[in-house]
């Protein structure tokens, strides 16, 4: 019997904690790539804060900018007061976003995390349209809050909302049936159908790349089909860009691949530019149909990440160098998990940008693969409904020979755990 006591984490924190089971440490310190726990073990970062750091860990550019912003007594909390960090980061967000890329919205500050850009979308949807229903697809994944959660595939997580979840028609995902059936078929069919029993929805829902789902990727004549059915039906279109925006993909929007423009766009995660809680609802200006404080929250003018989101904006996306750069790792990790793919019986490969995924048949080791990787000083996560899929979420900044020994680290890993 082990005598060890119990650590504080163990003793006091919830059960409900998650990431700390995997990774068994106690983490001090991180720049860049990179972790160190208090032992003095350095782990390189292949999570990034789920998606929350793409441009790394302290990174020095942020930094200044935020420190220079608290010494000279910046404001902290303003809620939606005027502050001229906000105004920096709307200037910002407007010249270096939006302008290049003829988007028309209008900035809503919904609250930090991006289930609070999702219920401001799914709120908003419902009081433009005067309807109830929202279609989502098929492993989707949109937050843990009851609307957020409405609207998420995973069963697991919805069964912790202890009511039922209502109001939501989940749709098939681009290829769920592995190109047996036409695209939307379903959709339009119970649509045009009075005997359906289907009400005609405010909105639908999607992520370009599943993350959270398995990292599956959505094609982008498979997006345009999509936004032209919204548009024929008086639907609204609403992009989950939470963990997909801001470069993840590539472009600065995920779904400016396929050329299209959703009536409202939801973002967070790395918007704050410094791992800073902060998300935004984006939306045609006709659409801005809010009264004052209509929808508000305590924490929705976070003004540090105003800072580091601005100094993040005006660094890295004045120009198409990081858009670039970004594209280049991709195709970097796709190569190398194409070659473990081909190595290996019952692996498989997927992903865009710098979500990439190796996906094994037998759920199990994918896990093991992730366990491996961090005993040997790599932290990498899995997703997919059995938890399928090795999911890569490296910082976009991460040199190209820290992406290269954390691929062989994971190659390792796999033949460990495949052999």
């Amino acid at each position: 019997m082990s005598t060890k006591e119990p650590t504080i984490f163990e003793s006091l924190e919830s059960e409900v904690r998650s990431y700390c089971r995997d990774w068994p440490t106690v983490f001090k310190s991180a720049q860049g790539s990179w972790l160190r726990d208090e032992d003095g073990n350095e782990y390189l970062d292949f999570f990034a804060g789920a998606g929350a750091l793409n441009y790394g860990h302290n990174n020095p550019i942020l930094k200044h900018a935020l420190v220079d912003y608290i010494v000279n007594d910046g404001i902290t909390h303003g809620l939606d007061m005027s502050t001229t960090a906000k105004r920096e980061f709307l200037e910002s967000f407007k010249r270096n976003i939006l302008d290049p890329r003829d988007l028309d919205y209008k900035v809503q500050f919904p609250g930090p995390t991006g289930a609070n850009s999702v219920e401001a979308a799914l709120k908003l949807a419902r009081k433009v349209t005067g309807r109830e229903a929202i279609i989502n697809f098929t492993n989707a994944f949109h937050g843990m809050t009851l609307g957020a959660l409405s609207v998420t595939g995973n069963s697991m997580k919805r069964a912790g909302a202890g009511i039922p979840l209502v109001h939501a028609t989940p749709m098939p995902f681009d290829n769920y049936f592995d190109g047996v059936m036409e695209d939307f078929h379903w959709f339009e069919r119970v649509l045009d159908d009075s005997g359906s029993g289907f009400n005609r929805p405010a909105a639908v829902i999607v992520e370009t790349v599943q993350g959270e789902g398995g990292v599956n990727v959505a094609r982008p004549e498979w997006l345009r089909a999509l936004a032209d059915l919204c548009s024929r039906r008086d639907i609204l279109l609403i992009v989950d860009d939470v963990q997909m925006g801001c470069g993840r993909t590539g472009p600065f929007f995920s779904f400016e691949i396929a050329g299209i423009t959703p009536d409202i766009v939801t973002l967070s995660k790395s918007i704050g530019g410094y791992g800073m809680p902060m998300a935004l609802t984006l939306f045609k200006p006709e659409l801005d149909i809010w009264g004052p404080g209509e929808h508000n929250g305590t924490f929705r003018g976070n003004n540090p990440a105003f800072v580091t989101a601005t100094a993040a904006i005006d660094h890295y996306w004045r120009d198409d160098a990081l858009h670039k750069s970004t594209l280049a790792k991709g195709e970097r990790i796709h190569a190398a998990f194409t070659d473990l793919s081909e190595a290996f019986d019952g692996v498989s490969t997927r992903g865009r940008g710098m979500v990439q995924g190796l996906v094994f048949e037998n759920p199990d080791l994918a896990g093991k693969v992730c366990q491996h990787a961090f005993e040997a000083g790599l932290l990498a996560e899995t997703s997919g409904p059995s938890d399928e899929v090795v999911k890569l979420l490296p910082a976009l900044t991460i040199t190209e020979d820290e992406l290269d020994h954390g691929l062989r680290i994971l190659a390792d890993a796999t033949a460990a755990v495949c052999r």
